[in-house]
């Protein structure tokens, strides 16, 4: 099985929660980051969270559990300063990084297993990027080692999308149930819909 590091960027400031942190936001009893963090520890044994500096209840709920946390002092120039810092810290002797957006509470182990696995059959020569269930391309994603090195000079707020334009003939993409590589929770009402729908969590 390929060695796979997975980074969880988590600097970003939820301004469009009010004052509400979405990352702390429960999901089956547990705060959002720690479950994706969680999950993330089920396949693989390198993880990454990248957190603002100030940020301490989001480091807090995650104190217990074997991930390296990687400052972001410059968090406000976007995602970017998330992947750069991330990148650096990633081994050099990694098959792939995967980006697991810390926002995604649909995401579930299998789904992230069978990236990997897709990543595997495609001997780590690809991206593999999920879908929803229609096609539509969402997260995670995994870049092959020899594109790790392109994310320590990402600006802007784009994230990795420049590398997967410039590289989109590489790109395997796999459907994942329903609209789980999409739903990403960014506002109270975005919030309040998806508690409607999934009151059991």
């Amino acid at each position: 099985m390929s060695q796979i590091s997975i980074v969880i960027p988590a600097a970003g400031a939820s301004r469009r929660m009010g004052d509400r942190d979405k990352l702390l936001e429960l999901v089956d009893g547990v705060p959002l980051l720690r479950s994706v963090a969680e999950r993330a520890l089920t396949v693989s044994n390198t993880v990454v969270v990248t957190l603002p500096v100030e940020a301490m209840a989001r480091a807090e709920t995650l104190v217990d559990l074997p991930v390296l946390q990687v400052p972001v002092p410059d968090a406000a120039d976007g995602m970017s300063a998330s992947l750069r810092r991330a990148a650096q810290a990633v081994p050099k002797t990694c098959d792939g990084m995967m980006i697991l957006p810390a926002d995604m509470p649909d995401l579930t182990t299998d789904d992230l297993r069978q990236i990997v696995s897709a990543f595997d059959d495609a001997s780590g020569e690809f991206l593999v990027q999920a879908t929803s269930s229609a096609g539509h391309p969402g997260h995670p994603v995994i870049f092959p080692r020899d594109l790790i090195s392109q994310f320590r000079t990402l600006t802007g707020d784009a994230g990795a999308k420049t590398i997967l334009q410039a590289n989109r003939s590489r790109i395997i993409r796999v459907p994942l149930p329903a609209e789980h590589a999409l739903t990403d929770l960014d506002t109270p009402d975005a919030w309040t819909l998806w508690r409607a729908n999934n009151p059991d969590r």
